[in-house]
């Protein structure tokens, strides 16, 4: 008897196992071609996105995000976000950059060729490619901007431009320049480093022997009034029209053309040179006077050192990208980690034979003025005197210094 029901039993349980199993997998085969479409006709696919069939990442990050006008912040779901704070930036490229234009970037963790660290607090980080940014811009003509890319190299966003020229070989066709603010893609931008076209502007010769409209457009006039009133108006005139030309964002232009008071970035230092000052995300120079030599124009920094620059050298009008990057938060230690920075450890919390400030009961410095690792004086004394302060000729390209204590904070 019992062994009659324990068979009826064992029957019934097989029988509502198969029945489950083939639902199972009849609901694995359904689900499997709707999760799974990297398997589908044979075809296999290596970056296909996952989806749960009720809500896609795409979804739960949006959710997740709480996005202001200007920052983008994040549900303090998890510690690593509570203060995770990022600039806005839709108008970004997604995709990969131009691989003909970048270079792999080989990390050497802050050693030199013998293993000895020379560089401290560096190691690590994500793998890179270097962008290759033409600072340059040695090719005339218009280029259209194609998009804007974010370059993990810099602060900076950056601008893949392409030249109308069908002239170029296919190196010089493309190129990454460093984007000003408010560039987008579809807009055009061009060099003038090479000088202003003869015939761009009628009336106006940019030449090293006549420089400036004024000259070339007074030596025609004679003594008559009407002449020099019928000259100024010209004068005007083509000046307006050579401004309206050149003086866009991204547009570069030599110094002797600008306009005093003009927002400039990207300055070179060399009038055959690349750009060297002003790069970093959000900074600007501006224009502050030419001077009537013709040979030297003061050029106002970021930091508010006026300094003299030469006429012939190039900059590029506008403000760099990216300003809201200073004030971003990474949210926590690893994020510095994935940029290649190691921990920084405060000379306070050493030994006395690792830091000047070691050593010691309690937090304690021992009055000692605050110095570096290796001794240096690091704060309140001054290593160098540059500008009119300093030794004789050490800067004489120094206008004005950049306002340092109480100058720097307005007292």
């Amino acid at each position: 008897m019992f062994s009659s029901a324990r068979c009826l039993l064992r029957s019934a349980f097989s029988s509502l196992n198969v029945n489950a199993s083939n639902a199972s997998s009849s609901a694995f085969a359904s689900s499997s071609s709707a999760v799974l479409p990297h398997v589908l006709n044979g075809v296999r696919r290596y970056a296909t996105e996952a989806s749960t069939g009720q809500y896609s990442p795409s979804e739960v990050n949006a959710a997740l995000a709480r996005t202001s006008v200007l920052y983008k912040t994040y549900k303090p779901i998890t510690p690593g976000i509570r203060h995770l704070k990022r600039p806005l930036a839709p108008h970004l490229y997604p995709g990969r950059p131009l691989r003909e234009l970048t270079v792999a970037l080989r990390k050497r963790g802050g050693r030199n060729n013998h293993g000895r660290i020379t560089i401290r607090h560096r190691g690590g980080g994500h793998k890179q490619r270097i962008r290759i940014v033409d600072f340059m811009r040695t090719e005339p003509g218009p280029c259209d901007v194609v998009r804007i890319e974010y370059d993990p190299g810099r602060s900076a966003h950056i601008a893949l431009v392409k030249n109308r020229n069908p002239d170029l070989c296919g190196g010089k066709v493309w190129s990454y320049i460093l984007a000003p603010d408010n560039l987008r893609a579809g807009d055009v931008v061009e060099s003038f480093r090479q000088g202003i076209p003869d015939g761009l502007v009628p009336g106006f010769s940019d030449s090293k022997e006549v420089r400036g409209m004024t000259s070339t457009l007074t030596d025609k006039a004679d003594g008559s009034g009407a002449s020099q009133s019928q000259t100024a108006s010209t004068v005007s005139l083509a000046l307006g029209v050579l401004r309206s030309i050149t003086i866009k964002p991204g547009n570069v232009v030599p110094l002797r053309l600008i306009p005093p008071g003009t927002i400039i970035h990207n300055i070179a230092l060399n009038p055959q040179g690349r750009a060297v000052l002003v790069r970093s995300a959000g900074t600007f120079g501006q224009v502050v006077v030419h001077e009537d030599s013709g040979r030297y124009s003061h050029v106002r920094l970021q930091s508010g050192e006026v300094r003299k620059v030469l006429q012939d050298c190039v900059a590029t009008i506008g403000k760099v990208s990216n300003p809201l990057w200073k004030n971003r938060n990474l949210g926590k230690a690893g994020r510095s980690r994935w940029l290649g920075r190691r921990p920084r450890v405060r000379g306070m919390a050493m030994n006395r034979c690792d830091h000047p400030h070691g050593g010691g009961r309690g937090k304690s410095k021992g009055n000692k003025q605050p110095r570096s690792v290796w001794g240096w004086v690091a704060k309140g004394v001054r290593t160098r005197k540059p500008g009119p302060k300093g030794p004789k000729n050490s800067n004489k390209l120094v206008v004005r210094e950049r306002p340092r204590g109480k100058e720097k904070r307005g007292l």
